[in-house]
């Protein structure tokens, strides 16, 4: 099967919430991309030191593009409303820093309001900051706070009378509607052995970033032996990657070029090494490098045209 191409949505302060999410989702279809994506980030704190830091790492900086970051679901909502065949994801939606019941209806009604376009890419989070701002459970909670997440949101889904019962929430039996409309697909993010083992156990996908294509290739293959020892089938997991890009989209020369750096045509040689790796659909966050909508457009479409003429798409 061809590879699953997608775009992220700008998000991002440099770009105008009120015109830039419509006119590049309808870019993205226009073009060809079989997807839109986006991601959360509720703030960037002042205070980077210590736990405060990328990831937990000590003093390591927060990226400054991820100050004033557009709501996800909002950007969604508005890229369904102008499009009517790319699939709408979310790589990834911190789902601990929400209420759960509340997070999994907003999701159906977005499956339900797109014809049934919806990924759900669903994360525990790392930012302490978030958590104490937001997370009804706290952050040393976050892999339990998931898994709820995802029970609660099985339960939702599913047929009327929905009930729901643990330590923290109840639902009483009721009808609880709209429903998806088609089975929503959960990808997971992260790296973790307990990560991993989660994605192998509930996971219709998985969502990594940042790894070269052989890493990808290897950590698929453990994903999917580790869901058949749970009695699934390890070909109905599959990988959607996150290609980050950064950077002037300049030739870089030499054998010890990053991965995902350099040129189109270098990125795209990338892009081929993950699909031969067992990865099925990529996505590429064009408005990192872009300050722009004309920009943003311009290098979507130079993208995708060479991906086509690779035989990827």
């Amino acid at each position: 099967m061809p590879l699953k191409v997608g775009i992220g949505l700008p998000q991002l302060k440099t770009f105008d919430p009120s015109t830039a999410i419509v006119r590049a989702a309808r870019a993205a279809e226009e073009i060809g991309y079989d997807s839109v994506w986006v991601f959360e980030r509720f703030m960037l704190p002042a205070d980077q030191s210590g736990p405060h830091g990328l990831y937990q790492m000590p003093d390591v900086p927060w990226p400054v593009r991820y100050g004033g970051v557009l709501d996800p679901v909002v950007a969604l909502t508005l890229a369904a409303a102008v499009t009517s065949r790319v699939e709408l994801g979310t790589c990834v939606l911190i789902a601990p820093l929400h209420v759960p019941a509340r997070l999994a209806r907003t999701l159906a009604s977005l499956d339900a309001a797109s014809g049934g376009r919806l990924i759900a890419g669903v994360g525990a989070g790392w930012s302490i900051d978030e958590f104490a701002a937001l997370a009804p459970r706290p952050v040393t909670e976050r892999g339990a706070a998931l898994d709820e997440f995802l029970d609660v949101a099985a339960a939702l889904w599913g047929p009327d009378p929905v009930s729901y019962r643990n330590e923290r929430w109840s639902i009483a039996p009721a009808e609880i509607a709209p429903k998806p409309t088609h089975r929503i697909p959960v990808y997971l993010g992260g790296f973790s052995d307990a990560a991993l083992r989660r994605v192998a156990r509930r996971g219709d996908g998985w969502l990594p970033t940042g790894m070269p294509p052989a890493a990808v290739g290897a950590t698929l293959a453990r994903v999917r032996k580790l869901a058949a020892e749970h009695g699934r089938d390890p070909s109905a997991v599959s990988c959607t990657f996150q290609v980050g890009l950064g950077g002037s989209l300049a030739a870089v020369a030499g054998e010890e070029r990053p991965p995902y750096t350099g040129s189109i045509e270098q990125i795209v040689e990338d892009i081929a090494a993950l699909a031969a790796a067992g990865v099925d659909h990529v996505f590429l966050t064009v408005s990192n490098v872009v300050d722009d909508m004309d920009g943003y457009v311009d290098v979507a479409k130079a993208f995708h045209a060479r991906l086509r003429a690779a035989g990827l798409t």
